[in-house]
């Protein structure tokens, strides 16, 4: 037999590691929130935990004057420039003020509308309920993406009520009688045929749109305007021309007016940094955010020569411990938060300084984050946190961060890709849209202008910017 051997060994290893504490989990936490985020999250954090408390009206004043130094920063913009050459901006522009941000009003949402409209028609109950529920089923522009069929199962079992095909089918009819004309339609196509039947008076334009919706839609949509005009066998392209124009006027989303309040459809923006104009081309920046100056609740400071008698004592003693700590830790992370933002905003402010003179966005140079931290000593990562999601407001409008971080072309390029972008909406804006460019008559003519690039660059430019390609820009 062979002797089977067995030994023990004892190794040594050593691993670096860096984790994280419970103060830099919190700012890295609130870095990468944005402004509502932050004001529900100090709300959040005020209803959860006893030790932390909002200042009063009157502490609360005589601290942000006394704290406005570390909320506040002042920005040259002018630098080289001669003072008289910086143009002026108001000081009381209507880009900083924040009622300006949120001016809208609620409105009715489409459902609501539509059942308005049902409920004004003679109908029987069973083709007013299979009506409403149709309009329960269509998308925020309004069309419906379901089957008859799905929705005659559905309503079997969710509301009890037997419909046939048939039946549904009916009412939906009824739906797309409403207005805006167009809703109920299942595709693009049908849709816009709904809203050519409402058009009055019946021309000879309105027929030949009819016919190119409704039985040359592919070559339509494609722009192959030659092949159309022969399918439909009309010699005169203006009739053509006329029909489609016709077309281009309707509206592809009859519903999107309505889609919930007019917040959501505007987009509501809450910026979190204000830059504002001084005198001789200096600029206040700020933070923006209305939050409350918070502090420690008294009661949970402890007395350190206080020694608790008992387990009641010792467990009211390590509850008011770890508030207060989490307190204290919310309010350090706060306050760095704040700090950060308006470290990498003075950054970016210094380094696009030809952008905050005159808003135009091909003055904007190439900047990336490893510029700003050279310039702030932050991490890239935190630079990234600070900058996504946030905005500034100047006298100018309300901007994102991210927008002023563009890179250059070519590495040994000053251009910046919204130079680029600037020069080649030019082009296309000029070109003849009977025989639009293709990509790679514009990377010529981009070359003519001193931005030399390949092909697919243009490509990827042309694409970012949502510009088609040069078959679908045509017009006849």
């Amino acid at each position: 037999m062979t002797a089977v051997k067995e030994s023990l060994n004892i190794q040594q290893q050593q691993q670096l590691t860096q984790r994280l504490s419970p103060r830099q989990l919190q700012y890295v936490r609130l870095l990468e929130m944005t402004g509502p985020e932050v004001d529900a999250e100090v709300q959040l954090q005020l209803d959860d935990n006893p030790a932390l408390e909002s200042l009063d009206a009157f502490e609360a004043a005589a601290d942000a004057e006394q704290e406005a130094q570390g909320n506040e920063t002042l920005v040259d913009v002018a630098a080289d420039e001669d003072p008289a050459d910086v143009p002026h901006y108001p000081a009381a522009s209507q880009a900083t003020d924040p009622s300006t941000w949120q001016v809208a009003a609620d409105g009715p949402d489409l459902w609501t509308v539509l059942t308005d409209q049902l409920g004004q028609m003679e109908l029987d109950d069973l083709t007013r309920s299979m009506a409403q529920y149709i309009v329960g089923n269509l998308d925020a522009n309004g069309y419906l993406s379901r089957s008859i069929a799905a929705m005659a199962n559905d309503m079997a079992i969710t509301t009890g009520i037997e419909a046939t095909e048939e039946q549904l089918r009916g009412a939906l009819e009824k739906v797309r009688k409403l207005d805006p004309a167009g809703v109920g339609a299942s595709d693009l196509r049908e849709c816009l045929l709904l809203q050519l039947q409402r058009i009055r008076p019946v021309t000879f334009t309105l027929k030949i749109a009819n016919e190119i919706v409704r039985d040359c839609f592919d070559l339509f949509s494609k722009k192959h305007y030659e092949r159309l005009q022969a399918q439909l066998g009309i010699d005169d392209a203006e009739e053509i021309k006329h029909a489609i124009d016709l077309i281009l006027t309707l509206n592809p989303k009859p519903g999107a007016v309505y889609e919930g309040n007019s917040l959501t459809r505007m987009g509501q923006i809450t910026p979190d940094l204000m830059l504002e104009e001084l005198d001789n081309g200096r600029y206040s920046l700020s933070l923006a955010s209305g939050l409350p100056q918070l502090q420690v609740e008294r009661s949970f400071v402890l007395d350190d020569n206080w020694q608790p008698r008992n387990q009641g004592e010792r467990e009211a003693q390590a509850f008011i411990k770890l508030k207060r700590d989490e307190a204290e830790i919310f309010i350090s992370a706060l306050k760095q938060r704040g700090a950060t933002l308006l470290q990498v905003a003075e950054a970016i402010v210094a380094r696009q300084r030809a952008f905050f003179r005159t808003g135009d966005r091909s003055q904007l140079k190439p900047m990336i984050l490893k510029d700003i931290a050279a310039d702030t000593g932050l991490d890239l990562s935190m630079i990234s946190r600070a900058t996504a999601g946030k905005y500034i407001a100047t006298p100018l409008g309300c901007y994102p961060l991210k927008m002023f971080f563009n890179e250059a072309p070519q590495d040994d390029s000053d251009t910046s890709s919204h130079q680029v972008m600037h020069a080649l909406q030019q082009i296309v804006d000029q070109e003849d849209k009977k025989r639009p460019l293709s990509d790679e008559a514009l990377t010529a003519a981009l070359a003519e202008q001193g931005f030399s690039m390949a092909r697919r660059t243009v490509s990827k430019y042309r694409e970012k910017m949502g510009i088609p390609v040069g078959r679908l820009r045509k017009k006849l």
